[in-house]
C-alpha cells in the first residue's frame, strides 16, 4: 500500500484549490442567498477539465482516475459544496451512464460536449413515489410505431433547470420488475420534455434541484441508452461510482468546516485565553481531524479499487455512509466551537452545517447504504 500522493495529484489538488479560491470563494454567500446557479464558474471548471474528469482524453475528458476525481470533488466542497455537487452529478451520474452503457455513436455524440462543459448534464431516477424504492418507478416508455413515447415525471434531479442533456429511467416492461426499467437520453428542447418545479432547499442552494416531466415525449430508438430493461441495473453500477464522489463531497465539506473551526479557535478569546488552549476545544478538534482522515482513507480505498477495475459496491457504500455521517457530526461540532457566531451567516460553518445533511440522503440514504453493505457481507 502507498499512502502518498503522486506529484501529479499534488499538482491537481493545488490547481483545483487555486481555482476554488479565485472563482468560487468570493461568491459563495451571494450564490447561496439568492439560489444562483454559478454557470460561469461551471463553464470555467469545464475549461480545466473538471466536467470530464473521469473520461478518456479521446472523448474530450481529462483521463483522471477515481482517486484524482475524489481529490477534485473534495477541494471544491471545501469551499462550496453546491459547486462540488453540480460537478459530481454531471460527471458521476449523467455522463458516466452514457459512458458505461452507451453505444459508440452515443458516446461520440454526447460525451465530448459534456466533458468540456459545453453541455450540462442531469440524471433522473427518483420519483415522488419512488425515492429509496427506485424499482417502484412509475414513469413509462411505450414503443409505438418505431418510437418510444415517454410519460411521467422525476423529482430531485440535480442540475435539472440548466441541463442540456438528461438521462432518465422509465418502465418499459411492468412485469419484469427491476429488469423492466430502461434508460433514455433526452436533449433539451425535445417536444414533450420540460423542466418543472425548482425546489427551495435547506442547503446546497446554488445547486439547482427540480422536476423533469414527460408528456407524450417522442424519442427515436437511438435515444434508448443501453439494453432494453437494463436501465435500473445499469443505474446501480453508476451509483457504485457516484457514491465515491458523495464521500468526497462529505469529506471536503467536513474539511472546510474543520478548517474554519480551527482558525476561529485560534482567534477567539474567552476568560483571557484563546479557546484553542482549552482542553474541551482541543478534544473536539482532535476527534474531528481523526474522523475526517478515517473517512478520507475509506474514500481512497474505494477509489483505488475502482481504478483497479474491481467491484466497489460494498466499499463505496461504506465510504459514503461513514463519510456522510462523519461530516454531519464534524459540521455540528464546528458550529459548537463557534458558539453563537456559528449560527450567524457571517461565518462559513453556518452554511456547511446546512449543506452537509444532503450527503446522508443523496444517492441513497444512510439506511439504504447499510442495506447495501449488509447484503454484500452476507454474500461473502
Amino acid at each position: 500500500m502507498n499512502f502518498e500522493y503522486t506529484s501529479e495529484q499534488i499538482q491537481l489538488r493545488s490547481t483545483v484549490r487555486e481555482f476554488a479560491a479565485a472563482e468560487i470563494a468570493p461568491h459563495v454567500m451571494e450564490w447561496d442567498e439568492n439560489q444562483i446557479f454559478p454557470l460561469d464558474a461551471i463553464k470555467k471548471a469545464g475549461e480545466l477539465g473538471l466536467l470530464g474528469a473521469i473520461f478518456p482524453e479521446d472523448l474530450g475528458g481529462a483521463g483522471l482516475g477515481y482517486i484524482d476525481y475524489a481529490i477534485v470533488i473534495e477541494e471544491l466542497a471545501r469551499v462550496d459544496p453546491s459547486v462540488a455537487l453540480i460537478i459530481a452529478a454531471h460527471n458521476s451520474l449523467c455522463t458516466n451512464h452514457i459512458y458505461l452503457a452507451g453505444s459508440d455513436e452515443q458516446k461520440r455524440r454526447y460525451i465530448p460536449k459534456l466533458a468540456t462543459g459545453e453541455w450540462i448534464g442531469c440524471w433522473s431516477l427518483t420519483e415522488p413515489e419512488a425515492g429509496s424504492d427506485a424499482a417502484g418507478t412509475r414513469s413509462t416508455a411505450v414503443l409505438q410505431d418505431g418510437h418510444w413515447i415517454l410519460n411521467g415525471g422525476k423529482t430531485f434531479t440535480t442540475n435539472a433547470q440548466y441541463a442540456d442533456v438528461c438521462v432518465a429511467m422509465c418502465v418499459t416492461d411492468r412485469q419484469a420488475s427491476q429488469h423492466g426499467i430502461s434508460a433514455f437520453i433526452l436533449d433539451k428542447g425535445t417536444p414533450g420534455f420540460r423542466v418543472g418545479k425548482k425546489e427551495n432547499k435547506l442547503g446546497m442552494r446554488a445547486s439547482a434541484t427540480g422536476e423533469v416531466l414527460f408528456t407524450d415525449c417522442r424519442l427515436s430508438p437511438c435515444q434508448l441508452l443501453g439494453k432494453p430493461g437494463e436501465g435500473f441495473v445499469d443505474s446501480l453500477r453508476i451509483l457504485d461510482g457516484g457514491r465515491i464522489s458523495i464521500a468526497a463531497l462529505a469529506v471536503g465539506t467536513a474539511q472546510g468546516a474543520f478548517d474554519a473551526a480551527l482558525r476561529y479557535s485560534k482567534q477567539r478569546k474567552q476568560f483571557g485565553r484563546f479557546i484553542s488552549e482549552f482542553q474541551a476545544i482541543q478534544h473536539k478538534l482532535a476527534d474531528m481531524a481523526t474522523s475526517i482522515e478515517a473517512a478520507r482513507l475509506l474514500m481512497f480505498q474505494a477509489g483505488a479499487m475502482k481504478d483497479a477495475g474491481k467491484r466497489v459496491t460494498k466499499q463505496s457504500a461504506m465510504a459514503k455512509l461513514f463519510a456522510s455521517e462523519m461530516a454531519v457530526k464534524v459540521c455540528d461540532e464546528a458550529v459548537q466551537i463557534h458558539g453563537g457566531y456559528g449560527f450567524i451567516k457571517d461565518y462559513p460553518v453556518e452554511k456547511f452545517y446546512r449543506d452537509v445533511k444532503l450527503c446522508t440522503i443523496g444517492e441513497g440514504t444512510s439506511e439504504i447504504q447499510r442495506m447495501v453493505i449488509a447484503r454484500q457481507l452476507l454474500k461473502e
